[in-house]
């Protein structure tokens, strides 16, 4: 989740319908043009990354915040419902992926090496998500929400992005194992009892923790808004959000033939501007093996047509729940610790194969070691950027002790 403000549940707005108009015309004009010009399937994934956008808004499921609460402030609801989503996540995939295919058509998951460049890699993106304000996922989903501020921390993620694949090779160069799967190594079934064990020990621990600093665990959301069905208009409670992500990332793997991704367009989107300004960038390794994806238009591209999809689901989203009020001034510390932040998102996601979706989630629900080794480096990198961001006039979350008074 992002830094845009979307907890605060009561008296909600009236809907913008001039956002929810511009945010329906685009998304329509989009499926048209998707469905026309490339094909039926790209427009399906436009239709599923316009919902991942909707889900994240609505359910304000975020995995930068949900890090810092429970770094900060022991709080950790955010934590146990990502757990939620990787369980459910390993029960959809590993079977799927274990027999190759999916509704007759191939799928492959993310089995990377989980190497040098991972541990690197990760701990700066956590480092660099709490200073930019938000991970991959939380940045498409706050600009799409009218946080103006993510606009600059993510003109400086694609930034980032284009110096991490200038330099992939050296790191990629760098000594690391061979690729685990824990779905070949173990089987089907003990692979899922392992994560779902892992993932039992961790909801655990943040239970643990909350209830030692709290005494109790901090209630769900409050109730919806009274301008709708909460479905259409929000607040989600965060395990419906865990359970949306959960099924939207299995049907990217149905369409796409592999799992969600975000910041591989990223870094496609600096690469073509680069080009664009005369930088050679199709003789840079990284692109030599990217020729294809460098050479196509950006309507070609999966990552490309979800990541606009998902602000765009996200813009109306924001409009439904009243909440879609962008504003322009941002303190001079705080726009520093974006572009800071942007830098370090995109560089240490090219390192790390990926960002919390691409690596995370769907390293960790493809079976693959290098999935929990990013979420380790990068849950460290994010407990140095919790410490970082009042350097920036950044805060943290704390629970406000109650009085007698």
């Amino acid at each position: 989740m992002s830094d845009i403000s979307v907890a605060s549940r009561t008296a909600r707005p009236s809907i913008h319908t001039g956002a929810l108009g511009i945010a329906s015309l685009a998304f329509l004009a989009g499926l048209i043009y998707l469905d026309s010009t490339v094909s039926g399937r790209q427009a399906a994934l436009w239709i599923v990354g316009g919902l991942l956008g909707v889900s994240l808004y609505h359910a304000s499921f975020g995995f930068t915040s949900a890090w810092r609460r429970f770094i900060s402030d022991r709080r950790g609801a955010g934590l146990r419902a990502q757990m939620a989503m990787l369980a459910l996540g390993v029960v959809l995939f590993f079977p799927a992926l274990s027999s190759g295919t999916l509704f007759g058509h191939p799928v492959a998951g993310h089995v990377l090496p989980a190497g040098t460049s991972v541990i690197v890699g990760s701990f700066l993106f956590g480092l660099g998500m709490q200073l930019g304000g938000g991970c991959a996922s939380g940045t498409l989903f706050a600009i799409g929400g009218g946080n103006t501020r993510m606009i600059v921390t993510l003109f400086f993620f694609v930034v980032g992005s284009l110096i991490g694949t200038q330099h992939f090779a050296w790191w990629a160069a760098l000594p690391a194992p061979k690729p685990f799967s824990f779905i070949t190594t173990f089987g089907v079934g003990p692979a899922i009892a392992i994560n779902l064990a892992l993932f039992g020990a961790v909801a655990w621990l943040t239970v643990i923790a909350e209830k030692r600093r709290h005494g109790t665990l901090q209630p769900g959301h409050a109730a919806g808004s009274d301008k709708g069905p909460a479905w259409l208009v929000g607040p989600w409670p965060m395990w419906v959000g865990a359970i949306a992500l959960a099924v939207l990332n299995f049907a990217t793997l149905a369409l796409a033939g592999r799992p969600w991704g975000i910041t591989s367009a990223f870094a496609l989107w600096g690469a073509k501007g680069a080009a664009a300004l005369g930088v050679d960038v199709a003789n840079w390794s990284y692109w030599q093996h990217q020729a294809k994806a460098l050479a196509a238009p950006l309507s070609f591209d999966v990552t490309t047509i979800m990541d606009i999809a998902i602000m765009i689901g996200a813009l109306a989203a924001s409009a439904l729940a009243g909440r879609f009020q962008p504003g322009w001034r941002v303190p001079p510390r705080s726009l520093a610790a974006a572009v800071i932040g942007g830098l370090l998102l995109g560089y240490g996601a090219r390192l790390s194969f990926g960002c919390n979706i691409g690596a995370y989630f769907s390293g960790i629900v493809s079976g693959s070691l290098h999935g929990w080794l990013w979420a380790i480096c990068a849950f460290l990198g994010s407990v140095v950027g919790t410490r970082l961001r009042p350097v920036f006039g950044l805060t943290n979350e704390k629970t406000v002790k109650q009085t007698a008074c």
